[in-house]
């Protein structure tokens, strides 16, 4: 149930996973983890400079989150270099999505959103 889009040479892969020991179905509380790999596979560098992030639940309410960086950092990434974190979400139902966008910046001040492709969150064998 991964993950993956390359936009101007950055490869974003995303691995979610149901975090149990975090949740509480009976209060309408369902906790997901997921790991994110950003590859630069281009020929120039690149900074994280901000994130957006939208999650949308079951019931089709949508939650946007914006920020800098991503768990405290703004990482640089030179050709084939990678950067990988993990992050969590919560969710008022057991299956939503996440999707969104980086904002990088390349050394001569260009600008430009890496694509994160959607992904699925749900509780092991929920979907068929």
């Amino acid at each position: 149930m991964s993950s993956s889009a390359i936009t101007d040479g950055i490869r974003i892969t995303v691995k979610p996973a149901y975090w149990p020991e975090r949740s509480a179905p009976e209060s309408g509380q369902f906790a997901f983890m997921y790991t994110v790999e950003i590859a630069n596979e281009g020929d120039a560098p690149a900074q994280l400079k901000a994130r957006h992030w939208v999650i949308t639940d079951a019931t089709g309410k949508v939650e946007e989150v914006r920020g800098e960086g991503v768990v405290g950092r703004q990482p640089h990434l030179g050709p084939g270099e990678r950067f990988e974190y993990t992050s969590w979400a919560m969710l008022r139902t057991p299956f939503g999505t996440m999707r969104g966008t980086y904002d990088m910046v390349r050394p001569d001040g260009t600008h430009f959103e890496a694509r994160i492709a959607e992904f699925a969150l749900t509780l092991p064998n929920s979907l068929h």
